[in-house]
């Protein structure tokens, strides 16, 4: 029903023939074609029409690789089927630069969604790119069970980050790994099984982690294992609005009435990311975390989206819930790009895994350490944090004034650079514009900007650009998305 609605809306909006817009046989334009030249063969060009993207001072190299048509083709002959990609006419994108990627064509695009929230830095950052290549000139790889400076270096520098006593480092490959060790750590330490996590949480979709994570969308029907999802605490759609408590409340019943009384952990993301966007109702977790540590239980703090300053307000988004965690996870934005996650938590908790050897080949290569703790250094330096304190405000600023004009957009939400805007086609109930979602996502594609997409029904645009992303950039990502919705 959804997909026959967004055809009917495809041909009212943009027409029947070849025009430029029709998405299925549109030719790219070169990047230097001005919107209003782009628009006219399917739209008389009006003074609302979007200008070019922000002035960028490079030059991508000429591409001579593969067709997309032709990487498409070996993409489904040899990997997986479960692989998805984004947009009817897939991307094939060969370079990036700072808050740009460019196509085959040489088309530049504005990155808004940061290759799934994790090019923090910016793509190909300069200082990062440096030391990534220097540390591959000399040693690549060598695993912990020899000494080297840059794994040292790097713990040293991310603890230097960390409040409390979270002091002691574990590296790991991604998010899902470092999830999975967080829950192995709080089972070892509290001596219980049961974890807790939200309803519409993503933790990871390793076979352990897909437990934690509750949007069915991304779990396979095996056994999960002594995980339970309490009530989301989501101000926009949650059963309980923004009251903390009642939310809170629900997690003890669940303590009282389905559990033994005692819990290994709780585990929450501060923004729920792939589940829309989703900030949690203030002063939640400060009521969970007690609740659970009576219990016997750990509290995990899911930074892969969050961490390194993208909430702008704070460094760590638990950091705004007035909360300190016993562990916390990261991934994504850490390494702007490379394979790298990390675990941290405290001496005690870490000494429960030192009654058995636990080891990881790839964490904390040489090459993902010395990237890394470039990465803490760039945010540092150039102050990334108040940078997306300042662009965050302008842009959600803008987005919400969007909003009075636009009935479509039922809610704008989020902190600094990581931005959900929530689309439905009935303000009062809620209901999920699916069809109109999946449109404008085509549509701001075809006018130079890249969005992700999260929570459960995919109606929800998620804005998490790389934190060199400037008011500029904001700008023309509004205008655009104002253009797009005027035409539907």
């Amino acid at each position: 029903m959804a997909m026959m609605l967004q055809r009917k809306l495809l041909r009212r909006t943009f027409g029947e023939g070849k025009a430029i817009l029709n998405f299925n046989s549109n030719p790219i334009p070169s990047p230097c074609t001005s919107f209003s030249t782009v628009t006219s063969a399917a739209a008389t060009p009006s003074h609302d029409a979007p200008r070019q993207l922000p002035p960028f001072d490079y030059q991508p190299k000429p591409y001579n690789g593969p067709s997309a048509d032709q990487i498409l083709e070996k993409r489904k002959k040899f990997l997986g089927p479960s692989l998805f990609y984004y947009y009817q006419k897939p991307l094939n994108i060969v370079e990036g630069k700072m808050q740009y990627l460019y196509d085959e064509n040489g088309r530049r695009y504005l990155d808004a969604f940061a290759g799934i929230v994790t090019v923090s830095c910016g793509h190909c950052h300069p200082e990062v790119l440096n030391a990534i290549t220097e540390q591959n000139k000399l040693l690549q790889h060598a695993t912990t069970i020899y000494l080297h400076h840059a794994i040292s270096d790097f713990a040293e520098a991310l603890a230097s980050k960390m409040p409390g006593n979270l002091k002691v480092v574990y590296f790991v490959n991604s998010g899902s790994e470092a999830n999975e060790l967080a829950m192995l750590m709080a089972r070892l330490y509290s001596g219980n099984l049961g974890m807790i996590s939200l309803r519409n949480a993503y933790h990871g979709g390793s076979s352990s982690t897909i437990g934690l994570t509750a949007l069915n969308t991304w779990k396979y029907p095996i056994p999960e294992g002594e995980i339970h999802h309490v009530i989301n605490p989501d101000p926009f759609r949650g059963v309980f609005g923004s009251d903390a408590t009642r939310y809170a409340k629900d997690v003890q019943d669940h303590i009282e009435y389905g559990t033994s009384g005692k819990v290994a952990g709780f585990i929450a993301e501060t923004i729920q990311g792939v589940g829309g966007v989703v900030e949690l109702a203030p002063g939640y977790l400060k009521q969970v975390y007690d609740i659970v540590r009576k219990a016997g239980g750990v509290c995990i703090a899911d930074e892969v989206q969050t961490g390194f300053g993208r909430t702008g307000s704070h460094y760590w988004g638990f950091e705004t819930q007035g909360v300190i965690p016993d562990i916390v996870t990261m991934a994504k934005g850490i390494g702007n790009g490379l394979p790298l996650g990390a675990v941290v938590t405290t001496p005690e908790i870490a000494h429960v895994m030192a009654q058995k050897i636990q080891f990881n080949t790839f964490g904390g290569n040489p090459v993902c350490s010395a990237g890394g703790l470039a990465v803490l250094r760039v945010i540092d330096k150039e102050k990334r944090q108040a940078h997306c304190a300042d662009v965050g405000s302008h842009l959600i600023g803008r987005l919400r004034s969007l909003q009075d004009k636009h009935d479509i957009i039922g809610d704008v939400r989020g902190r600094g650079l990581m931005v959900g805007v929530e689309l439905v086609t009935d303000r009062k109930e809620k209901t999920p514009a699916k069809a109109e979602t999946a449109i404008l996502f085509e549509k701001m594609r075809e006018l130079g900007v890249l969005l992700g997409k999260g929570g459960l029904h995919g109606n929800v645009f998620r804005i998490k650009p790389p934190m060199c992303f400037t008011k500029d950039d904001a700008d023309y990502l509004v205008d655009a998305l104002d253009y797009a919705m005027s035409k539907l």
